[in-house]
């Protein structure tokens, strides 16, 4: 797929859209770790399309105690493939999540 060549203006408009959804979904991740937000909350909210991108993998490595390890071995255990996005999650995946860190 070819790069599309985008005047100024609008590249200048894509990436400040690109910067407000890295902040917002740095603040659910903040508020996630702080309590403000439990992992139900966050989960949805996931047909929002910035929410929806956030990776699965990194919203557990958001929950306090867990980190890069316990975040793959989690998603290894319910058999979440490493790259899934929230929006890509299933039924019964979200359910198993829930289940096991809600």
């Amino acid at each position: 797929m070819a790069i599309p060549q985008l005047s100024p203006e609008e590249r200048k408009a894509a990436l400040e859209k690109a910067k407000a959804a890295r902040i917002k979904r740095a603040e659910i991740r903040d508020d996630l770790k702080s309590g403000k937000l439990t992992l139900q909350d966050v989960l949805k909210m996931k047909d929002d399309p910035i929410v929806g991108r956030m990776k699965v993998s990194t919203l557990i490595e958001t929950l306090p105690g867990y980190g890069k390890a316990k975040s793959e071995k989690i998603m290894s255990e319910l058999q979440i493939a490493e790259s899934r996005r929230l929006r890509g999650l299933g039924e019964r995946q979200e359910a198993a999540l829930l289940e096991r860190l809600g």
